[in-house]
Parts: C-alpha cells; sequence; structure tokens
C-alpha cells in the first residue's frame, strides 16, 4: 500500500526490511573511519608540534596544512569504506 504512493523515478535506496543491517553496517565504517582519523591525528600531532605552532604562535599556515592534510585523509577514507 505504502509503495503506491512512492513515485517509482524516486525509489527508495535501502528496502525496509534490509535498513537494520545497512545501518549497523554504516555505524561499524564510521566507527572504523573515526580511529583512523584519529590515529592520523596523533601521528602528526608527534610529527609536528600542532598545539604550540597553532595556539601559541599562531601559525596559520601550519594551521592550513594540517587541515588539509586532515581532508585528504578523510577522502582516502571514504573511498575505502566506499570500494
Amino acid at each position: 500500500m505504502l509503495m503506491e504512493f512512492i513515485n517509482p523515478t524516486l525509489g527508495m535506496v535501502v528496502r525496509f526490511d534490509q535498513l537494520l543491517e545497512v545501518l549497523v553496517t554504516t555505524l561499524i565504517f564510521v566507527a572504523i573511519g573515526i580511529v583512523i582519523f584519529a590515529v592520523t591525528y596523533v601521528i602528526l600531532g608527534l610529527i609536528y608540534p600542532i598545539k604550540k605552532e597553532i595556539e601559541e604562535d599562531q601559525n596559520t599556515a601550519l594551521g592550513i596544512v594540517i587541515g588539509s592534510i586532515m581532508i585528504g585523509i578523510a577522502i582516502i577514507i571514504a573511498a575505502a569504506i566506499q570500494g
């Protein structure tokens, strides 16, 4: 009955009976991505004195570089998760 009211051109991405499986899989990949992202930030913190340079010395260039590295790593993690 519900399917009669849904426009067939829009469609549903996930059927209701598969929704729980997709949500669990998504949450697992999110957790893995956040852990990898945090580990990468810790490694960058060991390589560069991030806190001192950005907060105390107001080093904008290092902030831009660290931000760019984080965006690049996020893109790599997203591509790896997507397959």
